[in-house]
């Protein structure tokens, strides 16, 4: 009796198993401790990896697209936090090029004693001005990097320019602008880029919707913080302050001799007394 109860429980058992004999199913059985050629009923694969971007199909799919938006919130562009709550996006850009290859080292150590998350936009002219600091600050978990782009270019498929930089000229050279930095701070910090910044924050619609297909969000900004540091400790503290939650803040990192330091740190004892909370853009989850 007893082995007929084994048996009848071994048979039932037995019958939530698949024979993966059957071409139509894996050959071995995924779950670590099975017989190979069984599975779990219900059991389903994992979803296949998606396929990596093909820059050369993109830039064919927007060959002789022309586009009818230029500016610094186009579509296509994210200006603020999907859900705002109380909280506030810190972005930085770090450009790179001629007047622009410096660091703001005041603030980066304020960001570091205040223990403000922060993105990073680095431009590939940077990270060869400072490969062991963009090292250092992918390695901070405060710290996001995201993409600025390879040549500190505004963002055209028609050569727009934007504060006397010419742009690029056409998708191909869209996707040069993006991909080469995007495959740089891949191999930086061993993930892809989620965010793109224009060089000058400039666009056009068609260059960001190549941009979203090539797994990149282009994001502008809410609250522009220091004007590219130009701008004196008390306006940078008053634009800073007047950002409301779901605001993302756009400043520089690269110039050294601005005030953002200053205006930032008499900015973030105010908006903490308000309940803001600061975060990096994946830290608010999603963008609008």
């Amino acid at each position: 009796m007893l082995l007929g109860l084994l048996g009848g429980g071994l048979a039932a058992a037995m019958q939530s198993y698949v024979d993966l004999a059957d071409p139509a199913v894996a050959e071995a059985s995924p779950i670590p401790g099975l017989p190979d050629g069984v599975i779990p009923d219900g059991w389903l694969p994992a979803p296949p990896t998606p396929l990596p971007p093909d820059p050369a199909a993109i830039a064919a799919k927007y060959a002789g697209v022309v586009p009818h938006e230029w500016g610094v919130a186009v579509t296509g562009t994210a200006t603020r936090l999907a859900a705002a709550g109380h909280r506030v996006a810190l972005t930085f850009d770090a450009c790179g090029g001629p007047q622009g290859d410096g660091v703001d080292a005041d603030l980066l150590a304020l960001l570091e004693r205040e223990r403000l998350p922060a993105t990073v936009f680095v431009n590939g002219r940077w990270i060869d001005a400072n490969p062991g600091l963009t090292a250092q600050l992918a390695g901070n978990p405060l710290v996001e990097l995201a993409n600025h782009g390879t040549r500190h270019l505004p963002l055209s498929v028609t050569g727009n320019s934007a504060y006397g930089i010419a742009g690029t000229r056409s998708p191909a050279e869209v996707i040069d602008e993006v991909w080469v930095n995007h495959n740089r701070l891949l191999a930086i910090t061993g993930r892809p880029p989620r965010w793109f910044r224009p060089g000058t924050a400039h666009c056009d619609e068609v260059a960001a919707a190549i941009v979203r297909d090539l797994g990149e969000q282009v994001v502008g900004f809410t609250v522009n913080g220091d004007a590219g540091a130009t701008l004196p400790a008390a306006k940078v503290q008053a634009a800073v302050t007047s950002a409301a939650p779901g605001s993302v803040v756009i400043m520089h990192v690269n110039r050294p001799a601005g005030a953002t330091a200053e205006g930032l740190a008499a900015a973030v004892p105010q908006l903490r007394s308000a309940g803001v909370e600061f975060v990096t853009l994946s830290g608010a989850g999603s963008l609008a």
